[in-house]
């Protein structure tokens, strides 16, 4: 983690063995409690000062890489989100979404033009009480979390530069929003990725506004999924998926990635959590990482599981896993972004290595990497 590798010999320590990684890990926790090194998604303080001390421009170069569209400031203000009939949710917010993305990297690579931007749209949709509608659904609610992250993200890079009253407003209108995804819904969306995606962003809005128990939410989730997972590392609700089986996998892969980097800004390094306590058997990240990445290589690990075809998407072919998130989806997302989180995390094992290898072969020649599950643009937060 970030303050972690900070410390004098910390590499040198993690090579040594679990035990003495362990102390250290203890020892940052410890020191790191009573004050987190960032609140919410990744230190926005520290990465402005990294993009301007970058004497290539490279950084800069990936966070101004998506030109602002000045007709984004008179986009239609979305009451709310509807269900869908069918596969799918409401994408009446995915506008929105992509204009704060590329808005929120291009004000942290020091765009004031897209500052200023930003801040108005914030400033207007927050005056009309956007998303306030959405009906109780756990589609329409799908929808809704697609929109809060980024819209939370891009809110915590601009906060501390805004007059009080507005970052009152914004975060009065924000707060509502947020803790009604916390919702249940009798069924396996209150268990599967559609409460992954609840928790991360719960526990994103919870570091942002230091609110422990919304902060705590998130990581009990997070918890949850190391406890639920299979010894290989296969999700059971996602790899029933049919041809989407691998899809699903990624989505929770990145969903619990957001919630490691906001408890690595508390101090605490989610990505070598092997299980809660109350669980003997010891699973981490890495080894849901690990069989995704197999899957992927080997489908055939997959295919007994994504045989029950349960609600598989546009396929039903499950023994040709849809494996689209390898390549950029045409309107700008990647869903490979997640990838940069990982890939700037200091871990030493084989599964951190292979999610570089990743990175450098299907995502790097695509940057920048932009993704609403992820929070926006993954390679101006992380990317090296």
């Amino acid at each position: 983690m970030r303050v972690f590798s900070r410390l004098p010999g910390a590499k040198t320590m993690l090579k040594s063995g679990a035990g003495t990684a362990l102390a250290v890990v203890l020892t940052v926790t410890s020191a790191a409690a009573a004050a987190p090194a960032y609140d919410g998604l990744f230190d926005v303080a520290a990465r402005k000062a990294a993009i301007a001390a970058d004497g290539s421009g490279r950084l800069r170069k990936q966070c101004l890489a998506i030109k602002a569209d000045p007709k984004w400031l008179d986009l239609e203000i979305v009451e709310g989100f509807r269900p869908t009939a069918g596969y799918g949710s409401d994408r009446a917010g995915s506008q929105f979404a992509w204009a704060l993305m590329v808005l929120s990297g291009r004000s942290l690579g020091g765009d004031a033009a897209s500052t200023k931007m930003l801040r108005t749209i914030l400033n207007s949709w927050a005056d009309r009480g956007a998303f306030e509608k959405t009906e109780v659904g756990h589609d329409a609610y799908y929808a809704l979390k697609r929109s809060l992250l980024p819209t939370i993200t891009a809110f915590s890079i601009i906060r501390d530069d805004l007059p009080e009253l507005e970052r009152t407003k914004i975060q009065t209108w924000l707060d509502p929003l947020v803790r009604r995804v916390d919702q249940t819904f009798n069924g396996d969306v209150d268990i599967n990725n559609h409460r992954y995606l609840a928790d991360s962003v719960l526990m994103t809005w919870g570091g942002i506004i230091r609110d422990e128990g919304l902060y705590e939410k998130g990581k009990s989730r997070f918890l949850s999924i190391l406890d639920e997972a299979r010894s290989n590392g296969g999700l059971p609700l996602e790899t029933r998926r049919g041809a989407r089986a691998l899809w699903y996998m990624r989505q929770s892969l990145t969903s619990m990635v957001v919630m490691a980097e906001v408890a690595r800004g508390r101090g605490e390094n989610l990505y070598v959590k092997t299980s809660s306590d109350a669980n003997p058997v010891k699973r981490s990240i890495w080894t849901i990482f690990g069989y995704w990445l197999n899957g992927i290589n080997d489908p055939v690990l997959v295919n007994a599981y994504a045989a029950e075809n349960y609600i598989p998407g546009p396929s039903r072919d499950y023994l040709h896993q849809d494996v689209g998130f390898l390549e950029n989806r045409g309107n700008g997302r990647h869903y490979l972004a997640f990838l940069e989180a990982l890939a700037a995390v200091p871990a030493e094992n084989i599964s951190m290595q292979r999610a570089v290898a990743l990175l450098q072969k299907d995502a790097a020649p695509e940057r920048p990497l932009i993704d609403e599950f992820v929070g926006g643009n993954a390679t101006c937060f992380w990317g090296n």
